[in-house]
């Protein structure tokens, strides 16, 4: 039996007629042949009781699986890495991620994204300690330790770690100050806030420090994150009505097919992202933080 849910996403849900091996209950099933469904299964595009699957497994009736028929697809990997590695230690890797490339598995693919790709590459475990969007092009750090991520993610947590951005943005008039707005908690993009407090709506400030007016009404500006929220400054510029340039998907005009985002190195312990965002990645060097500091490498 097939339920319909998730049908024009290609997401397929049945619930299993009949005992047996996984790939030929999938081939009774859905109109796709034996070297789709295996291409599918090493993708990691398909569930068995909930447990993503890579491999021919037995079924029993009323098992119910999950087949993502049209998965994203991302860049392979092009056995380049080693060359987009700018410093790797015992503790944590930097890596140049590509535009277009997730920073780590998504519910349809668990193979093509640049977690796996630097662990194909360094033949050890890495940890996500941080994301950048998949259009986003730059620095990003992994933990080759729990000890390491643990540390990091407390600074993220504690605000100990400063997110200041540069974002050039259609608009001259916006003003420094802090901006507040409330986030949907939806897991779909776009992301939608209100300048109202809803029920259950996660809180979103962010802090205008400067602002520059530039040609073709534009301008450029210098952003502190207080609360780290998916979409955060896309969602609150374009709510503000200064959408980032060529951010469609929050009301910009299209200039690209697809929105690209940079980000490039600073000296000094600092990771600097552009997004048509500049994002620098600062850490304080505080008493608290020694671990971080000597074992890390990553503040000098």
């Amino acid at each position: 039996m097939q339920s319909a849910r998730g049908f024009e996403y290609g997401v397929r849900h049945i619930l299993s007629p009949q005992s047996g091996g996984l790939c030929d209950v999938l081939l009774s099933n859905l109109e796709l042949d034996r070297d789709q469904i295996l291409f599918l299964l090493q993708l990691g595009a398909i569930y068995h009781n909930h447990q993503r699957v890579t491999e021919n497994s037995s079924v029993s009736t009323g098992d119910y699986i999950r087949v993502h028929t049209k998965p994203r697809r991302f860049p392979a990997n092009d056995g380049q890495w080693l060359s987009r590695i700018l410093f790797h230690n015992e503790h944590f890797v930097v890596a140049n991620k590509i535009s277009g490339l997730p920073v780590h598995a998504s519910v349809d693919n668990l193979r093509e994204n640049l977690q796996a790709y630097l662990q194909q590459t360094l033949e050890v475990p890495v940890l996500v300690t941080h994301r950048l969007d998949v259009p986003t092009r730059g620095l990003i750090v992994y933990a080759k330790t729990a000890e390491f991520q643990t540390e990091f993610n407390k600074l993220l947590i504690q605000r100990e770690m400063h997110k200041v951005y540069r974002a050039r943005v259609q608009g001259q008039n916006l003003f420094p100050g802090l901006l507040r707005h409330y986030m949907e908690p939806s897991p779909r993009a776009p992301k939608t806030v209100s300048k109202e407090a809803q029920l259950k709506w996660q809180e979103c400030l962010l802090e205008i420090l400067e602002f520059s007016k530039l040609e073709n009404n534009q301008g450029l500006a210098k952003i502190k994150l207080h609360t780290g929220r998916t979409h955060q400054i896309r969602a609150q510029l374009g709510a503000e009505g200064h959408p980032i340039v060529g951010d469609f998907a929050y009301g910009a005009e299209k200039l690209w097919e697809e929105l690209r985002l940079f980000a490039f190195g600073n000296q000094g312990g600092a990771i600097k992202i552009r997004t048509a965002l500049f994002l620098r990645i600062l850490c304080d060097q505080t008493h608290d933080h020694r671990l971080c500091q000597k074992k890390s490498g990553l503040i000098p």
